[in-house]
This record gives structure tokens, C-alpha cells and sequence, in this order.
């Protein structure tokens, strides 16, 4: 917390420790073994970043199955070495003991060199066991409900490309080379759609199966059977954008031919382009339509073609009364229901560029995230940019659905 003021190292000293429960005449014992855990998991942190693989296993406990502690370990730190790290760090948070053994709860902070400007946080449950008068880590693996990291799942292959950083597991290097350059396409076309205010690259994850991609997301495989790919961070509005990550789902992304490939990273690439300016104030039907209309933006493809079943739901005469709520968009509900949430989105978006211009979309789509919450966010940006109300707004849409389909 920041002073009002200056004050002498005395007083500021003794005000630290009174806020750590410590009080000015000395540590507890608690307070002693806390300390003395950080300190190991600042130097396990300090062995990842060196790349130094003794110092990082003299971290592990060497229990009654030392052979399997020691393997499990070593094929861990084996398995994260490829990846290009600027930052690496444990911050502990609580810690339960029992004797000389212990539980703890961490946050682990990384950053991959070149590509991230904030740190990917994960939520971290370890065992802990004194020897000797030192603590050693028994297990570190994701806390509870928490997502899995890549390397948990085996070796990391890392291919730079242009503009992109590709992490895969059990993958061939030619295919991870592939989605390297799908990648290295879908950025500039996202920057000629958005703008420059953004990194300009992409970190993709492909794990083995779409088992790993849930693993990655914290959650079951039935949920994402028949998504491509995903992508991950916090929405914006702090001025910078936390790190990202596109992870794909190879099982569903490798039944599509070249076109979807493209516009599912292009797609993808859109929403960490968008993120710093993506805030609760957005609605699905914005964020997922805005960066569907980037993916086929130049591609030739008509209304019909990208929204085949809006295309016959129209053409039934049922067009739908009202654009998409978020609701529509979960994944685990109806498909023909999820598919004309993101055509219908796709439309609206379509109808502003077509009517209002390229540049008016865009700064509809930042002047909604700049009301951070949903109350009157799109009816003010409405307004301002487009001149409109959401009631008009809503007719003109079924209107362009009727004229564009059916």
C-alpha cells in the first residue's frame, strides 16, 4: 500500500512487520517456516531460468520413491527447457503443516521472452517435506479446478515464426510448422482490419488431443469436442493486455480444409488484438461477430456461404427477433443454436462496415469496451458513433438478414 508521506526506516520497518502478523519483536515460528519454503521455491524458480537441472532437482523431496520423485521431476524441468522464458516465480500464499510435512498454495508468474508484456498466473498445490532442517517439494501440480500447463503433458516443441511463437506436444514438427505460418498470415490481415495498437504476434498452443486442450482450459474434453481452437486471457482496460494464448484443439482443427484453418487463427489472432479494449461492457454477439468478420474479411465467401443456417432459418421466414445473448454463445449448448449466434454476430458486424465503414466499426467496437460495464455501454456507443438506438439498430439487422439470406 503507498504512504501519504515519508516516513523514517524505523517506523516504516516496524509497520511491515506489525502487517505480516510479526510484531517489532521478532518472527514466529510460522512466520520462520514460511520464509523458509519461499526461499525454496525462489531457488527452484532460479534453476528453471538458469536452465540449471541439478539446482532444480536439490529442490525435490527425496522420498521412499526417490527414483520415481526424481524421474517425475527431472522430466518436468526436461519438458519446459525448450520454452524461451524472461520471467519465472513462485509467490506463496498460504502453508499448512503438520510436523515435517506440509501443504501450500502458490501462484506461479511467467512470462515467454519476446512475447508476453504481462505474466500468465497459475494457481499452484504443493507437498512439502523437512529434511535436515530444509524443506523440499514433494509434488507441484495445478491447484484445485485449476488449468494444466503444456509442459505438463509432455515435451514442448517451440517454432518461431514471423510474427508467431507455436508450443505443441506430441506433435510433428512439420505440422507445428503449419499453424506457424496459418499465424504468420492472420496477423497482418488482423492489424490491416484493427489497427497497429497491439503486440503484432501470437503465442499458439497444440496440445496432443482435445483431452489436452481441456486440460489447458480446466475443463472437460465434452465441452470442446467440436471447437477449434480457443483463447485465453483476462479482458482488458488496464492500458496493457496480460498475456494470451491461442490453444487449439487438434482433433476438431485438422477436419477443416485450408480456408477455415486460416479463418479460425485469423479469428483467434482477432481477440488478442481486441483484448485491451474486450471488457464486461462487450457483448458476445460484438467481440465473437467482430472477429469472425476479420476472419473472412477479403475472402471472397458470401453471406450465404459463412452463415448457412441463419441462410435457413430465413429462408423458413423464421429470422430471429432479437441479435444473439451471451447465452447463445455457451459451448455446450444446441449447435445449430451456438452456429447462428456467431453468424448472427458475423451479420451485424458485416451490416456496420457495409453501412457505416470499416473505421466506424472499429470505433464502436472500443467505444463499448470504454464503458467497462454492460449497463448502457452499447446504447451509448449506438449513439455516439453510430448515430442509432439498439431498437433501430435490431430492425436494420433483420432487415440485412432478410436481404443477405433467404
Amino acid at each position: 500500500m503507498a504512504g501519504r508521506g515519508r516516513v523514517s526506516g524505523v517506523v516504516a520497518g516496524c509497520v511491515l512487520l506489525l502487517a505480516g502478523l510479526v510484531g517489532c519483536g521478532g518472527a514466529s515460528a510460522q512466520d520462520t517456516q514460511t520464509a523458509a519454503v519461499q526461499q525454496v521455491l525462489d531457488r527452484r524458480a532460479t534453476a528453471v531460468l538458469d536452465g540449471d537441472r541439478s539446482a532444480f532437482l536439490a529442490t525435490e523431496a527425496r522420498t521412499a520413491d526417490t527414483t520415481g520423485r526424481l524421474a517425475a521431476g527431472a522430466a518436468e524441468f526436461d519438458n519446459l527447457r525448450a520454452l524461451p522464458l524472461a520471467a519465472w516465480s513462485y509467490r506463496l500464499t498460504a502453508l499448512h503443516r503438520t510436523g515435517d510435512g506440509a501443504t501450500a498454495d502458490a501462484e506461479l508468474r511467467y512470462r515467454v521472452k519476446g512475447y508476453d508484456r504481462a505474466p500468465v498466473t497459475a494457481a499452484r498445490a504443493l507437498r512439502l517435506t523437512r529434511a535436515g532442517g530444509r524443506w523440499y517439494v514433494s509434488s507441484d501440480e495445478p491447484a484445485e479446478r485449476a488449468n494444466q500447463q503444456l509442459w505438463e503433458q509432455g515435451a514442448v516443441e517451440v517454432v518461431r515464426g514471423a510474427h508467431s511463437l507455436v508450443l505443441g506436444v506430441g506433435q510433428p514438427g512439420t505440422l507445428l510448422r503449419t499453424y506457424a505460418h496459418l499465424a504468420d498470415r492472420a496477423v497482418p490481415a488482423v492489424t490491416r482490419a484493427w489497427g497497429s495498437d497491439w503486440p503484432g504476434h501470437v503465442v499458439v498452443l497444440v496440445p496432443r488431443s482435445v483431452e489436452g486442450m481441456a486440460g489447458l482450459l480446466g475443463a472437460s474434453a465434452s465441452g470442446y469436442r467440436g471447437i477449434a481452437a480457443v483463447t485465453t486471457g483476462e479482458a482488458g482496460g488496464t492500458g496493457q493486455a496480460p498475456a494470451d494464448r491461442i490453444i487449439v484443439n487438434p482433433d476438431a482443427y485438422g477436419l477443416l480444409g485450408d480456408l477455415g484453418k486460416q479463418v479460425v487463427l485469423t479469428h483467434e489472432t482477432t481477440h488478442v488484438a481486441t483484448r485491451a479494449h474486450t471488457t464486461p461492457a462487450t457483448p458476445l454477439w460484438l467481440s465473437e461477430g467482430y472477429a469472425d468478420w476479420v476472419g473472412y474479411r477479403g475472402s471472397g465467401r458470401t453471406p450465404r456461404q459463412v452463415a448457412p443456417e441463419l441462410d435457413r432459418s430465413v429462408a423458413l421466414g423464421r429470422v430471429p427477433a432479437a441479435l444473439p445473448e451471451d447465452g447463445d454463445f455457451a459451448f455446450a449448448g444446441e449447435a445449430e443454436k451456438l452456429a447462428q449466434a456467431y453468424e448472427g454476430g458475423w451479420i451485424a458486424c458485416r451490416m456496420i462496415a457495409d453501412r457505416w465503414g470499416e473505421a466506424r466499426l472499429n470505433d464502436f467496437y472500443r467505444a463499448v469496451g470504454d464503458h467497462r460495464k454492460r449497463a448502457g455501454a452499447v446504447e451509448g456507443a449506438m449513439q455516439k458513433v453510430l448515430g442509432t438506438t439498439p431498437e433501430k439498430f435490431t430492425q436494420q439487422w433483420r432487415a440485412y438478414l432478410k436481404e443477405q439470406l433467404g
